[in-house]
Parts: C-alpha cells; sequence; structure tokens
C-alpha cells in the first residue's frame, strides 16, 4: 500500500496505487523481417516464443531470399511486454508470417488498439498482405522500415509510394535490434492511434 502525506493532525492518507494502462499491439510483417527479434529487444519480461525449425514441408513455400541464414520460423505468436510509462504497459503480439498461418490473425487482432506493419526494402512486397489487412479492419497501423545491415536506404517517401499508404499512416526507420529505437516506433504507433481515436470523436461528436 503506497502513502500520501500525512495531514496537519499527523494522520496518514491511503493513496490506492494507480492501475496502469494496458494496450494491446501487434508486430506483423512478411517472413523473416524481424518481428521476434523486435518483440525481444523491448520486452521487459522473457519473450514468449513459438519458433519452430524450418522444414521440408516449407520448402518452395516458405520465401528465404534475402534471409537465407534464417533456420526457424514462428508459427503462432510472440508475445512481450513494455512499460512506457509508470501508467502505461504495452502488450506485444508478433504474429507469423507465413500465408499459411493467417488464420490465426484474426484471434490475435481482436481488442488491438494498433500494429506495426515491419518492412524490409528488400522484400517489399511481403508486407503487402499485411498493409491491406490493418486497412480492412480499421486497425491504425505504422510501418517501420527494418535497416537491416548492408540493405540499400530508401527514403521515407519512396517507401510510401511503393505501399500507396494513406498521408497519414506513419512511416519510420528503426533497427529492430535496439531497444530505444523500437520503442520509438511503438511510442508512434500509441500516438497515431490516439490520434485517431480523438479525430473519430470529433467527428461523431460534430455530427451528433
Amino acid at each position: 500500500m503506497a502513502f500520501g502525506r500525512s495531514s496537519r493532525t499527523g494522520a496518514m492518507h491511503a493513496v490506492s496505487p494507480v492501475e496502469p494502462l494496458t494496450l494491446k499491439i501487434l508486430v506483423a510483417g512478411g517472413f523473416g523481417v524481424g518481428k521476434t527479434t523486435l518483440v525481444s529487444a523491448v520486452s521487459e519480461i522473457r519473450p514468449l516464443r513459438t519458433e519452430e525449425l524450418l522444414s521440408e514441408p516449407g520448402i518452395g513455400i516458405d520465401d528465404t531470399g534475402g534471409v537465407e541464414g534464417k533456420s526457424t520460423t514462428t508459427v503462432a505468436m510472440d508475445f512481450g511486454r513494455i512499460t512506457l510509462r509508470e501508467d502505461l504497459v504495452l502488450y506485444l503480439f508478433g504474429t507469423p508470417g507465413q500465408d499459411r498461418f493467417w488464420f490465426l490473425w484474426d484471434e490475435l487482432a481482436q481488442g488491438a488498439l494498433g500494429a506495426v506493419v515491419l518492412a524490409d526494402t528488400r522484400r517489399l512486397a511481403d508486407c503487402f498482405a499485411a498493409v491491406d489487412y490493418f486497412e480492412r479492419r480499421g486497425i491504425p497501423f505504422t510501418v517501420a522500415v527494418n535497416c537491416f545491415d548492408g540493405a540499400e536506404r530508401h527514403p521515407v517517401v519512396t517507401v510510401r509510394e511503393a505501399l500507396d499508404l494513406d498521408p497519414e499512416v506513419p512511416v519510420l526507420l528503426c533497427d529492430a535490434r535496439d531497444r530505444e529505437s523500437v520503442k520509438d516506433v511503438l511510442v508512434g504507433v500509441v500516438e497515431h492511434a490516439m490520434s485517431l481515436a480523438r479525430a473519430r470523436r470529433r467527428s461523431l461528436t460534430a455530427g451528433g
């Protein structure tokens, strides 16, 4: 139990601890784009992973071009948690990247405030499906370009045009291995989602 300042009579007044606001954020994108790395880099708890070794049935189905060294894949989800402020906690759910696991996305997306679509400029088309998924369901999202070592750097405006994004969708550059870089992306997602929510409330108020 936390306690506040004493009154002039010397009595101590109990202060109820503030329950933090908890928000659910999805981390999506194509196969091998760095979703597990991102969740692991920022999670303050030991992240839950559901990785399995790439198997023979995936040969010819999972496109490993550009990520030839990848030997495992997420088959259900990654899970982590980060406290952005004392009163704000994010629960992170990393989605599987392969087409054959997309049936899990609808369940993972339930109750999500927003999403990060992680992109690799070497395989930019791999995140088209994630962008389309969140646009169709009206889930706010931010595109985060994972700057892989040795990958060509492209201006944000070029990435935006290539993905045909709406003007209000934020596009950020990040390093999925770096905690502070990932935190900046997550803050951007929350701010974007909150801004859209405020705009909708204003629109409803004006229309009512």
